[in-house]
């Protein structure tokens, strides 16, 4: 049984009381931010997450795993992971758990580089972060490509 090839994904940077989405795609190795959700104790509306699915259809899941700079688990990553197999067993998409470390900082660069003209899109560091994940997968296949 061969697998399905991803073309397109949607990733998330899990927070307890925002989670940023981002759509990815792997022919052109470039991702967009989408929205923010809001979350209570770190669920989001499921129906939300529904409603984004359906509208993008992706072929995988992208979810931002939290660690220190030193390469241990953060507060944080218990719950992210649990999120992410909350989403593979709701959906029964491939989810694919990333080291999201410095991605904040990066999205925080990013948003700042944008002119005033295409911020006023609103676009929030949430959706900027979750981006910033899905191109750090997308660069991660792109390597097992070559290799």
């Amino acid at each position: 049984m061969s697998k399905k090839p991803i073309h397109r994904v949607l990733g998330f940077d899990y927070g307890r009381l925002r989670i940023g989405v981002a759509v990815g795609q792997t022919l052109t190795a470039s991702a967009s931010p989408l929205c923010v959700l809001k979350a209570r104790d770190g669920q989001p509306v499921w129906d939300e997450v529904e409603a984004l699915l359906k509208q993008w259809q992706p072929d995988a899941l992208i979810v931002g795993k939290p660690m220190h700079m030193d390469g241990n688990p953060h507060e944080v990553t218990v719950a992210a992971t649990k999120f992410g197999n909350r989403l593979h067993g709701r959906y029964g998409l491939p989810v694919f758990m990333v080291d999201e470390r410095l991605s904040s900082v990066e999205a925080e660069e990013q948003l700042r580089d944008l002119s005033d003209r295409k911020r006023s899109g609103k676009i929030e560091l949430d959706s900027m972060a979750a981006k910033v994940i899905v191109e750090t997968w997308l660069a991660q296949q792109q390597g097992n490509e070559s290799a």
